[in-house]
């Protein structure tokens, strides 16, 4: 009797077990699509200014943001990946700079999920959006960045990535890129960068082609690199908004147009 009165039991606990499972599942499934669907979004002013900028032209097209010269364009471009959960144009303000000075073309898309982890091959489907350029380089923001060097390391490509242009980010050993002696590449970190730590940047440049650029910015912080507001974890930067952007583009236009 008692092996009969345990299995029914048995089949109970069986039950509620895997139906919290799934309710669990089910939460953490909401909770992550609630929070990468959720991006940081640009601020409006500096969004305003570089609009308003009369050497670049500011285009939104089908799932990303154009930023061109009004002038004659360099023929150099950069398909930029975002940082996590940051939109496309919080980067416009950062960028606005560097096209301004250089005449680089710079497309930054709208990634799967808000996420560069889940479209690290989106970039072969941007550079058609520039036709007038011949020289592409990829690159990114925090995430962004070190999926961008995945792809241009061992991604499915058919675009000859002059270099990668790395802000606040990094490549990892598995990118394969250390012997790359083809590529040309910036990396750029900020002194107060509480996100990504500047150790860590420090750490893992061994990864990157030994004549990479590296260039640090002192006083800058993580979410410096683009214009979206505070981002939790970072460090309370030592350098105006202003100032940060304008020693971003300076080092990023150096390395552009040498």
């Amino acid at each position: 009797m008692g092996e009969l009165v345990g299995k029914p039991r048995l089949r109970r606990v069986l039950v509620w077990t895997l139906a919290a499972v799934v309710a669990l599942s089910l939460v953490a499934t909401v909770a992550f699509f609630g929070w990468a669907l959720t991006p940081h979004r640009a601020e409006a002013e500096p969004l305003r200014e570089a609009g308003e900028n009369p050497d670049v032209e500011v285009i939104r097209g089908e799932g990303h943001v154009l930023l061109a010269p009004s002038g004659e364009p360099s023929g150099t471009g950069v398909v930029f990946y975002p940082g996590a959960r940051v939109e496309p144009d919080a980067y416009v303000a950062t960028w606005a700079p560097v096209v301004a000075a250089t005449g680089v073309t710079v497309v930054v898309p709208h990634v799967r999920l808000n996420l560069a982890l889940f479209d690290q091959d989106r970039a072969e489907t941007m550079v058609a959006e520039a036709p007038e350029v011949d020289t592409w380089f990829l690159g990114g923001h925090s995430m962004g960045g070190a999926f961008a060097a995945q792809h241009v390391g061992v991604g499915d490509t058919d675009t000859d990535w002059a270099g990668l242009v790395l802000w606040a980010s990094y490549a990892v050993e598995a990118a394969d890129l250390a012997d790359r002696d083809d590529l040309r590449v910036l990396s750029v970190a900020g002194s107060r960068d509480g996100v990504l730590p500047l150790t860590q940047i420090e750490e893992r440049r061994s990864a990157l082609p030994a004549d990479a650029v590296t260039v640090t910015v002192e006083g800058m912080n993580h979410a410096q690199f683009g214009a979206y507001g505070a981002q939790a974890g970072d460090e309370e930067p030592e350098l105006t908004e202003e100032e940060a952007r304008e020693r971003l583009a300076e080092a990023t236009s150096q390395f552009l147009d040498p």
